[in-house]
């Protein structure tokens, strides 16, 4: 199997787009390349160098990236069976372990290597920071989901990192569900009147109603909202809005705004389906990872 059939596998396994990953690692090595070949690696570096080193994990964390970083070696034509994974996407790893092992030519392995390690640190840190809600939701019957804060160009892959770490999806665009929020409810006249209009325009489309009061959240039930997110509602307001919810066909409900890990749990046991994390994506710190050639 040739080297681009088996990334292009990788990342298809991944449910990544192909060519959008593509493109972005091209685009990440030109930022790298733009001023020319890299020079220190040619001054210090004989052609014919062959190495061997580890990816390694320096900090406790979820591993996610690893077919993106396939993609990245791909592009500098690193050789596709110098690269042995030891620890795959949605692994956890301690201190000390060694994600990926790559041997094949020295120079496009340290032309790679930041942005590899660029896009395994920032990945793995989304895919990190999500198992952690995941672990402190467990048993509770509540699920994380991520938002539409991501980095520009970087939304499939965060999240593809967030699903690596356990967590759920909401929209990838704005054109693949419906989320009515208050300037939307400003410009339409009213939550019910939102609500009825986007269901007039795309009636197959899933609708989710974001409310920041029990009375909005009545209105919303009444139009006939099956979805709800309950924006920065403190507990009480979370259980009466799931008491509301319950009286009615089945109603799911999303808890947004103001979230801490700390107090997840607690907003779990409220009954709610979902909490909608933006942090997974827009604040998550990078894993530490790091590249070791072996002597």
């Amino acid at each position: 199997m040739s080297a681009p059939a088996r990334v292009r596998d990788a990342l298809e396994a991944a449910g990544l787009d192909v060519d959008g990953v593509a493109d972005l690692v091209a685009r990440a090595l030109a930022e790298d390349l733009r001023d020319g070949p890299d020079v220190t690696t040619e001054a210090t570096v004989a052609a014919t160098a062959i190495a061997t080193g580890d990816v390694v994990a320096r900090a406790r964390g979820v591993v996610a990236g690893v077919a993106v970083a396939r993609a990245v070696l791909d592009a500098v034509a690193f050789p596709p069976d110098g690269v042995t994974v030891v620890r795959d996407d949605g692994e956890r790893v301690e201190p000390g372990d060694v994600v990926v092992t790559l041997r094949g030519p020295l120079r496009p392995l340290l032309v790679a290597e930041r942005t590899l390690l660029n896009v395994l640190t920032h990945l793995s840190g989304v895919a990190t920071a999500t198992r952690a809600w995941v672990d402190a939701l467990a048993g509770t019957g509540c699920v994380v989901r991520d938002t539409r804060k991501t980095l520009p160009g970087l939304r499939d892959l965060e999240k593809y990192a967030v699903r690596c770490g356990g967590g759920r999806n909401h929209r990838r665009s704005l054109g693949d569900a419906a989320l009515i929020k208050d300037n939307h409810v400003a410009a339409a006249g009213g939550v019910a009147a939102a609500v009825r209009a986007v269901l007039e325009r795309a009636p197959d489309v899933v609708v989710e109603v974001e409310c920041d009061t029990l009375d909005q959240v009545r209105e919303a039930l009444g139009a006939g909202a099956r979805l709800v997110l309950l924006d920065n509602m403190d507990l009480d307001q979370l259980r009466a809005a799931v008491a509301l919810a319950r009286r009615g066909p089945a109603v799911v409900l999303e808890a947004s705004g103001g979230l801490t890990l700390a107090g997840a749990r607690a907003v779990a046991e409220t009954g709610v389906d979902f909490v909608a994390v933006g942090a997974l994506t827009h604040s998550s710190p990078a894993l530490d990872l790091g590249l070791d050639l072996r002597a």
